[in-house]
């Protein structure tokens, strides 16, 4: 089986709270101004997101940056030698945007430039990145597993990094949830014990769900017409995330031939809190059982939704003792979630 090795994260440091958005001007899709003040939409965002606080990356900072210091923590965690990286795997979505500019640059790969960053020479080391939504992350990890198992691969690295805050639309207040920051995992071949990946599941829903997020222009008719941000529509998803997560998770998790009542921890991608316990109830109710205090581990309250950055920076949290009331041990049962856009769904159940 395929095992982690060594976790790593980067928190950036620039902590911006919800006042920072109180002089901000929130148009609605005609353009027109929110009725309620900024106040209130800070509080109702609170209230159903959880989030508080958010982190941007520095203005000299791009989404390879983020990439390659989560890398070398995770690289120092497992330690291991770079060069002995068969793969690695970059999960992001729009690659490097520099602030205070409009164009996203992805040649060369984000992948090539951390493998460059990281001083490898090992030519044989591949370097690629995966555009697959918030799970990009948990796809680089399926993808590392398949190619581990395959004997394509013995060792992997898999990052995920976003600098949301680039791409989002300063006069609409979904702009709030987005945040910056990257987590990483090296993953080999396990002979030593049963601890790996046990289970995982990937699917795409593009039939009538592709549109529900997009690239659009801002609602601000008149500022940067051709400029395109990130845009969502917030209650198509949490109806479909509602439906389709956890069915998903129930079937990853049945595969693995672990019961519910084996399962210490749930770590999902979080964009919204309320939206992440409705999806952990409803499987709990698949299964007639009520959901366990402590289950699902929370940190959008401070760091907000930096998309493929979620779950590896989450899970580097817990491994690394940061996260209070939470921990891993050794032979714990976990199921890793996420669902964004495409639409996509993945899962991977893991014994620690």
């Amino acid at each position: 089986m395929t095992r982690i090795i060594g976790v790593g994260n980067y928190i950036p440091s620039e902590t911006i709270t919800n006042l920072f958005f109180d002089k901000h001007i929130f148009l609605n899709e005609e353009g027109v101004l929110l009725k309620d003040n900024n106040a209130s939409i800070t509080e109702k965002l609170k209230k159903i997101t959880g989030i508080e606080e958010r982190r941007y990356a520095k203005s000299t900072q791009v989404t390879s940056d983020l990439g390659l210091k989560a890398a070398q923590a995770a690289i120092e965690n497992a330690g291991i030698d770079p060069e002995t990286l068969d793969y690695i795997i970059f999960a992001h979505n729009f690659g490097d945007v520099r602030f205070g500019t409009i164009q996203s640059d992805m040649v060369p790969s984000l992948a090539a430039r951390v493998k460059h960053l990281l001083g490898i020479r090992n030519n044989f080391c591949v370097a690629y990145d995966v555009l697959f939504g918030c799970p990009g992350w948990i796809e680089g990890i399926i993808q590392a597993n398949a190619f581990i198992k395959a004997g394509i691969a013995k060792r992997c690295l898999v990052i995920g990094a976003e600098t949301l805050s680039r791409v989002a639309d300063i006069h609409d207040r979904d702009s709030m949830i987005y945040a910056d920051g990257a987590g990483a995992a090296v993953l080999e071949m396990n002979s030593d014990d049963d601890s790996g990946i046990k289970s995982h599941l990937s699917a795409s829903y593009t039939f009538t769900e592709k549109d529900y997020l997009y690239f659009g222009k801002s609602y601000n008719n008149e500022h940067c017409p051709d400029t395109k941000y990130i845009k969502m529509d917030g209650r198509k998803i949490y109806e479909f995330a509602l439906v389709h997560v956890p069915d998903a998770m129930k079937k990853c998790l049945d595969s693995s031939g672990y019961s519910i009542h084996q399962l210490n921890k749930i770590i999902i991608h979080q964009a919204n809190e309320k939206m992440d316990e409705a999806i952990v109830n409803r499987f709990y109710q698949l299964y007639n059982t009520p959901t366990p205090e402590h289950i699902m581990p929370m940190v959008i309250h401070k760091l907000g939704n930096s998309s493929v950055a979620t779950i590896p920076s989450l899970l580097a949290m817990i491994l690394k003792g940061e996260l209070e009331d939470h921990e891993i041990k050794k032979n714990d049962i976990v199921l890793f979630a996420s669902v964004g856009a495409g639409m996509n769904i993945n899962a991977f159940v893991y014994q620690f």
